[in-house]
């Protein structure tokens, strides 16, 4: 899994999601802006993390409240509900 550069500062973070709130969007292929990483951490439960991006190696993670995930600029991705869960993404630039 990658790491948020030690240079990008933390701006904002989305609403805690669960699996009967998480928006459709988040949930098929998208990207962040140009410069923009964020952090998927799993407070309760899990969520399946791709990379869908043709252009980079496909990659599946399982997310749990001991392993986040990283979201890399413009590298296009989805998550997965895989049953009851709770998690929020903080974004850095």
């Amino acid at each position: 899994m990658k790491t948020i550069p030690a240079n990008a500062a933390h701006y904002r973070s989305s609403p805690v999601f669960t699996q009967d709130t998480v928006p459709a969007a988040l949930q098929r292929a998208h990207t962040t802006a140009d410069d923009v990483w964020g952090r998927i951490t799993v407070l309760e439960g899990s969520l399946l993390y791709r990379i869908t991006d043709p252009s980079h190696p496909a990659e599946e993670v399982l997310l749990t409240p001991e392993r986040h995930g990283v979201v890399e600029p413009r590298v296009e991705h989805e998550v997965q509900v895989v049953g009851p869960v709770r998690f929020q993404v903080d974004f850095h630039r």
